[in-house]
């Protein structure tokens, strides 16, 4: 293990000290935020301060079975521990060196998922739907929460725009990715030669703000717009201005929903999606700043980038970020994303432990 590494794992030690300390002191619970930070992180640095502690012991083994390979009567048990502890230290220098990399806190967050038909008139608005689809399945298969929020479709019964609002564990933490462009190529459903089309999608996933850091909402900045809810809903969807469009006129973000017969309810969604869009505009122009000194490998995350190929004919999908190809388009497309999904994570782990090696 590089010295380096050694150093930040003694100063979390010393951390861990002080935590044990500030904790024991009862009058910290008087501010429960705090309490349930520091609790919170002395969980986590008394969990690798462990885990090095671990490296450590299996360390000395190591040296104290080398030394008894000069004993012949001792010399085959030594060779069993000294491959045991080296099996043990590879594995937990891994575990230290992950646990060591940079969290993004939104990563356990709700997420809000907007899909924009875009590119391909009617068959990019189906393939929204087929995206959605998509989603929505790999959601049902993580026990996620998903919600409506508004939807604009399209004649043929894709979308022009979804947006969904999806809660459990993890959420933006595994869909973060997603954000970008999403190209299909594919025979159409209206085409009658039999062509291979190619149109596209822009996805954008963002963090539902927490209520203590959202951002706060000028209301003399909000033009707010009451209408008629439109499609599937019944007779009442066509007596009720309850569908509300909030307008935030220094950016010109708007945001909408329908979903719900409530106007105050609706207008409570609505204020929650601008603020994530707003959060999320503010997130991708620092990530610009950042790209502009060092290109990520998993892009910026804007949703100009091309990120991936779904090819329809040849069952194939591609995410261009990193040259994954996959030849199980059908499984993907009903919400089979795990592999998808963990080779990203992979991706942005290995990135992050260039970076963390080349500052050692």
């Amino acid at each position: 293990m590089k010295d380096s590494l050694r150093q930040q794992f003694e100063r979390l030690g010393h951390r861990l000290h002080e935590l044990d300390t500030t904790l024991a002191d009862g009058s910290i619970a008087a501010d429960m935020k705090r309490y349930r930070a520091l609790t919170r992180e002395q969980a986590e640095v008394s969990d690798l301060v462990t885990r090095y502690q671990r490296y450590l012991q299996r360390e000395q083994d190591l040296a104290a079975a080398r030394e008894l390979l000069s004993d012949p009567e001792m010399a085959e048990m030594a060779r069993e521990e000294i491959a045991g502890a080296e099996a043990d230290m590879a594995r937990l220098h891994e575990e230290l060196q992950l646990a060591l990399l940079p969290k993004d806190p939104d990563d356990v967050r709700p997420a809000f998922l907007e899909i924009r038909a875009g590119a391909g008139g009617d068959e990019s608005a189906l393939f929204a739907a087929d995206l959605a689809r998509m989603y929505l399945r790999y959601a049902e298969s993580q026990g996620w929460r998903a919600e409506t929020l508004s939807a604009n479709e399209s004649d043929l019964g894709g979308y022009k725009e979804l947006v969904l609002r999806l809660e459990g564990e993890q959420v933006y933490g595994r869909l973060k990715f997603e954000s970008g462009g999403h190209r299909v190529q594919r025979v159409p459903a209206t085409e009658s030669q039999g062509r291979i089309h190619t149109s596209a999608c822009t996805v954008a996933v963002m963090p539902e703000p927490d209520e203590a850091e959202e951002i706060q909402l000028n209301p003399a900045e909000l033009r707010i717009d009451t209408f008629r809810a439109s499609g599937a809903g019944g007779q009442h969807v066509n007596k009720t201005d309850s569908a509300i469009r909030i307008t935030h006129l220094p950016t010109g973000l708007v945001a909408e929903c329908q979903d719900d017969r409530s106007q105050h309810r609706n207008k409570a969604k609505a204020l929650a999606v601008l603020a994530a869009r707003l959060r999320d505009k503010e997130r991708s122009e620092r990530a610009a700043k950042e790209a502009a000194t060092r290109k990520s490998l998993i892009g910026s995350g804007d949703r100009s980038d091309r990120i991936r190929t779904y090819n329809f004919p040849q069952g194939r999908l591609t995410d261009h970020r990193i040259n994954l190809t996959l030849y199980k388009l059908g499984a993907i497309m009903d919400g089979d994303l795990g592999d998808v999904i963990s080779g990203l994570q992979q991706a942005q782990a290995a990135e992050q432990l260039a970076a963390l090696e080349g500052r050692g």
